[in-house]
């Protein structure tokens, strides 16, 4: 059992860490915390002396950074330096949740833990800032990649596609040009437990396996849920957004199988299973 102390505990992921760590003593901190507060920081990692760290906070909100460039870089940047500094102060081990942003989506295939980064996007080079960090100021960390991440509660696609899709009304376009790898929250928190238990060091991805357009996602789960509202596709330029999405958002778990470690499940099953456990989402 170790002390686990979880960033961003209130998000979607942070939600699905702090129940399924049960096997730790585990609590979380959430805005009660500032983590581009340094003072704040070091008063709360003295306070409860954590041996291992979670760091799921971040400013999400992708079109937004754009626009408040400062406050991306406060919480994914500084937040992420003084998280790693006192991780490295109190001896903590930190396990660094970072993006499929940080890449530019353009390979025609799935990117690997050593392909280099190059972001489009204020959110994406805002994360990879947070990743060079805790590589500078926390030598014992794993920076764990997520992306197309769907958990209990939301807010997620896969909430905003139950809404559509249990509506009346025409056809719904979904966008069909974007790939990627829908993940649950479940399948990350067993990826995390997993890595916890090894002493591993690096970056690893940690989506699940196979891939899927957005048009495709929205399909499975029509079906999944019995909609029947039309569904038909589009491309990305049918829908613009201020910050570019990445066209290929495919992650290669290649650090999982380099570290011998479980692989990921695939999309569908973890869906299926998703939907078992949590008919509403």
């Amino acid at each position: 059992m170790s002390r686990v102390l979880i960033t961003g505990a209130k998000g979607m992921l942070g939600r699905t860490l702090l129940r399924r760590f049960i096997a730790h003593q585990v609590w979380g901190v959430d805005m009660d915390v500032d983590i581009a507060d340094a003072a704040a920081v070091e008063a709360e990692w003295s306070a409860w002396k954590p041996e291992v760290v979670v760091h799921c906070a971040a400013m999400t909100a992708v079109d937004a950074c754009e626009t408040e460039r400062d406050k991306a870089y406060r919480i994914n940047a500084v937040g992420s330096a003084n998280v790693a500094i006192a991780c490295q102060r109190h001896r903590a081990r930190l396990i660094a949740i970072s993006t499929d942003y940080v890449f530019s989506g353009d390979l025609d295939r799935p990117y690997h833990e050593y392909d280099a980064p190059a972001p489009r996007t204020v959110y994406g080079a805002s994360k990879l800032a947070g990743e060079d960090v805790v590589r500078t100021h926390c030598p014992d960390h794993v920076v764990a990649r997520i992306a197309w991440l769907y958990g209990p509660g939301g807010p997620s696609f896969v909430h905003a596609m139950l809404k559509h899709g249990a509506q009346e009304g025409a056809p719904m376009k979904v966008v069909d040009d974007q790939i990627g790898n829908p993940t649950s929250t479940d399948a990350v928190a067993d990826g995390l437990l997993a890595i916890i238990g090894r002493p591993i060091c690096g970056t690893v991805h940690l989506t699940c396996e196979g891939d899927a357009s957005w048009y495709a996602f929205t399909r499975e789960i029509f079906t999944a849920k019995g909609f029947t509202r039309g569904l038909l596709p589009c491309t990305t330029a049918e829908f613009p957004r201020p910050a570019p999405r990445p066209m290929n958002s495919r992650l290669d778990k290649m650090a999982l199988r380099l570290h011998g470690l479980p692989a990921m499940p695939h999309w569908r099953d973890t869906l299926a299973r998703f939907f078992a456990a949590y008919p509403e989402g």
